[in-house]
Order: C-alpha cells, then sequence, then structure tokens
C-alpha cells in the first residue's frame, strides 16, 4: 500500500515549501511578461504591473474559516493588502461558493449586501464575479479579487524594508481571531460563564477596532516615505514579521514588552490556549520606516485616532529573528504559517 504523504496542515503553505513550488512554476525561466514588476514571492501580497502612467495592482483572498459578516470580511482583507502598496483599491469581483444544504434566499442576499455596501463605503466597484451552489461544503467560501492602481513613486512593497528601519504596529494584535473566536464560539464562551457584555465587545473587534488598516495605510504613505508596509493575516504579528524580513533579506530585533495585547485577546488566548503572536490579526497593520521619522508617524496615526508603538527594527543579520522577553534576554522569535486559530474553528 502506499504510503500517504499528504501531511499539510490547515492554513498557509510552509514558506520553504511554498517557495520551492513558486521556483518550480512560476519563475523566470517561464513565459514572463515584462510588465509584471512584482509577482508571486513569499511576503508580497499583491502583484504589481506597469500600465504606462501608473501601476495596477492585483490581489485574492478567500474567506474560509468564518460564516457570519463573510460578504464584509472578503472585501477588507483584499483592500488591506492593496492599500499596503500604497494604491487605492478600484474593482471588485468575488467568486461565491455556497452549501448545497445550508442556503437559503437570506443567507444569499446578506453575502451580496455586505459585499456591495462595504465596496460602497471604501468607493470601490463591484464589476462582477460569480456565484453557485456547491456540493461538499459546510459553510460559505468567498473569494475576494481586488484590482488597484498608484503612482509610481508611491508604490510601497514589503521587500523595500532596510537595515536599522524601526517598525511600526498600529492597534494591537489577535484583532481579527477576537471577532472569529466570538462569532464562531459564541455558545461555548456562554457555557464558560462569559456574560454578553464581554462577547460582544469580542465580535465588534470586527469594527472596533476594527479588521481594516484602510485608513492607518493611507496617513502613512501620504505624509512620510514608509520603506514597508505589512496587514497581518494567517501566522499573526510573528509570521507577519518573517514575511517582511524574508522579503527583504534581513534580520529583526523585536521587543516582546513593546507588543500590545488588548485585554479581550489576552483573555481569550487564555480560555483557550493559544498564542497571541501567532493569531490572525487582520486591523494590526506593520509599517517600517527610517528612524528618523518613526515618531512623527506615531504622533500623527495618534491625531488620527489609530495607536500605534514602535516594536522592534530590522536588522542585517538576513534570517535572524530575535526577540527581547520582559526581562530584555534574547531569544530566537519562532513563528508558523499554520494560524493558532485553526485549532478551535
Amino acid at each position: 500500500m502506499r504510503e500517504n504523504k499528504n501531511k499539510f496542515l490547515i492554513g498557509k503553505l510552509k514558506h520553504k515549501y511554498l517557495q520551492k513550488m513558486l521556483s518550480e512554476f512560476v519563475s523566470t525561466t517561464h513565459l514572463k511578461d515584462d510588465r509584471v514588476v512584482v509577482g508571486s514571492n513569499i511576503g508580497e501580497d499583491a502583484a504589481v504591473i506597469d500600465m504606462g502612467d501608473k501601476y495596477l495592482i492585483a490581489k485574492t483572498d478567500p474567506i474560509t474559516i468564518v460564516t457570519d459578516e463573510i460578504g464584509y470580511y472578503a472585501v477588507n482583507v483584499n483592500v488591506n493588502d492593496v492599500v499596503c502598496t500604497g494604491a487605492t483599491p478600484k474593482w471588485f469581483q468575488s467568486t461565491i461558493l455556497l452549501p448545497a444544504k445550508l442556503t437559503d434566499e437570506d443567507l444569499i442576499e446578506s453575502i451580496f449586501r455586505k459585499i456591495h455596501d462595504t465596496c460602497k463605503s471604501l468607493g470601490i466597484t463591484v464589476v462582477g464575479g460569480h456565484t453557485e451552489i456547491t456540493a461538499g461544503l459546510d459553510r460559505p467560501i468567498v473569494i475576494g479579487s481586488l484590482l488597484g492602481e498608484v503612482d509610481k513613486e508611491k508604490l510601497v512593497l514589503s521587500s523595500g524594508a532596510k537595515v536599522d528601519d524601526l517598525i511600526i504596529l498600529t492597534k494591537g494584535i489577535f484583532i481579527e481571531g477576537t471577532c472569529i473566536i466570538a462569532r464562531e464560539k459564541e455558545v461555548f464562551l456562554k457555557e464558560k460563564g462569559y456574560g454578553n457584555q464581554f462577547i460582544e465587545k469580542c465580535k465588534n473587534y470586527l469594527y472596533d477596532p476594527g479588521i481594516s488598516v484602510f485608513k492607518e495605510a493611507v496617513v502613512s504613505n501620504d505624509n512620510f516615505t514608509v520603506t514597508s508596509m505589512h496587514d497581518l493575516t494567517e501566522g499573526g504579528l510573528f509570521c507577519g514579521l518573517a514575511e517582511i524580513a524574508i522579503a527583504s533579506d534581513l534580520g529583526l530585533l523585536i521587543k516582546k514588552k513593546q507588543i500590545n495585547i488588548l485585554p479581550e485577546p489576552s483573555e481569550l488566548s487564555k480560555i483557550f490556549n493559544i498564542d497571541p503572536y501567532s493569531t490572525i490579526s487582520s486591523g494590526s497593520l506593520l509599517i517600517s520606516i527610517n528612524p528618523e521619522f518613526a515618531r512623527d508617524l506615531i504622533n500623527l496615526l495618534a491625531k488620527n485616532g489609530v495607536e500605534s508603538e514602535i516594536i522592534g527594527k530590522f536588522t542585517k543579520d538576513e534570517g535572524k529573528y530575535l526577540i527581547l522577553d520582559g526581562n530584555n534576554r534574547e531569544k530566537t522569535m519562532i513563528y508558523t504559517e499554520v494560524d493558532e486559530i485553526t485549532k478551535i474553528v
């Protein structure tokens, strides 16, 4: 009998294996359009295509975990990656896959309404997509695709971080994970004795502090020369930090005590025994910037209602990821591509 070699876990592919696939199937030895400025690379979450006077930004991302508010999630996770390139999001499409036994008119209308209302609020035009009832699903899946555009001189890449750039983290971590857990595990939390006030506050993390990084990305790139921006998705903070470092061929020195874990995420991490530093956190933005301008950017973000803090810097030691614990002891920063939230939802 043939041995089962399928040892893949739920979530992102391991970076080393993904890089192998990219090298074999998306390399420069294959057919390539010279207008593709940025294609498939670890850490780069959107493609960049030269359209003459501007760059076209192309992004796709699915929502596979949540069911509640899935249309809102689908738009925002794609918007986050587009605005992290400095671009303005313009045109959205979606593929909506619906479970055969659980779909009714209310579900369909809810997803359509949330997609259209969210796009309208962000000045994005819905230009098409595809919807079908699909066998074998136990929940809806929405795959978003978003196009944007950016002036060439305003393009920002994850690979743009420089040695000694300071790293700014906005809001705190474990934002998206908090609202997902509260919405998917509400009954469990009530059984554990947690009241409606706590659960509703966790649910509302979707909006406050919110999973969107639109405002802080625009404020940062419009007023400063930032060298990289990166939204924290699967794998959370530590994976996001590693992805910028990988893309930029740099190392890291992070101060753990500077990382803001908000009260509700802190409580949930204890309840479910999960690592908050490795839990999905759309809504948290990493920004790298020349040390000379870091404090000015933090002050400007605060004036715009976004709290942020310097959590470390990039170093010249490629592949060396260090973190200072609460006692300033130096340790290796261990990251994983497999998100902690996959243990419980």
